[in-house]
């Protein structure tokens, strides 16, 4: 047995540290959100939409395309799974693509752009095998690229960007393109389910793809 000098904080000291683990949960709660949704486009004539979107965050990106002239708006996304009564073998670009011309849209500028699917091993990314295929596709169609715009859901979008960059290259600009989540409150996502579901999933999803995922 020995004796050891043991320092501990004074009630001040207790007192600062409780002010700054408040202050570092503030910068959390209320920081998250917009780091994991950045709205960040770039001058570009192509825009991808992640055809898994909601209907309106379609019609949002059909109605940008327009505005913005693009050249073309390319709709992703792979096999179709845990939907009610998919067609065989449907993919989420070719969804967004019927959704679309149902509520009138048949213009030449509007391309799906599926996912292969890989039948002998799982696909480690769905976001990372879209960007893939949208790069091999403008490269089919002879399509010179500087820059390209990605539309997608709330959170999910600086994972999407991070991914499309990795996969185009440092030498193409990728801008992004936030669509709200309407079904719950970004500035107080906590008090929601869907909020705090999604930045859970959504913040993991990103330290992955950041730290562990590497581009083939």
């Amino acid at each position: 047995m020995r004796r050891r000098e043991l320092w501990v904080p004074t009630w001040c000291g207790w007192l600062s540290l409780l002010v700054l683990v408040a202050m570092a949960c503030y910068a959390v709660l209320h920081g998250i959100h917009p780091f994991l949704a950045p709205n960040r486009p770039v001058a570009s004539d192509i825009m991808v939409v992640e055809g898994w979107v909601p209907a309106y965050a379609l019609k949002r990106g059909l109605d940008l395309s327009v505005e913005q002239s693009s050249r073309y708006l390319l709709l992703t996304g792979g096999t179709v799974k845990g939907e009610v009564n998919p067609e065989p073998g449907d993919t989420y670009a070719r969804m967004a693509l019927k959704h679309l011309q149902r509520i009138g849209c048949d213009l030449p500028h509007v391309h799906p752009v599926p996912s292969p699917e890989l039948l002998s091993e799982p696909v480690r990314d769905r976001t990372y095998a879209s960007a893939l295929a949208v790069k091999k596709w403008l490269k089919d169609q002879g399509v010179s690229v500087s820059s390209i715009n990605v539309l997608t859901m709330g959170v999910h979008a600086r994972r999407s960007r991070l991914l499309f960059q990795k996969a185009f290259g440092p030498g193409i600009d990728v801008g992004v393109i936030a669509i709200r989540n309407r079904e719950y409150d970004p500035d107080g996502w906590w008090y929601f389910s869907e909020g705090v579901k999604e930045i859970l999933s959504e913040g993991a999803a990103y330290l992955y793809a950041r730290l562990w995922f590497r581009a083939e």
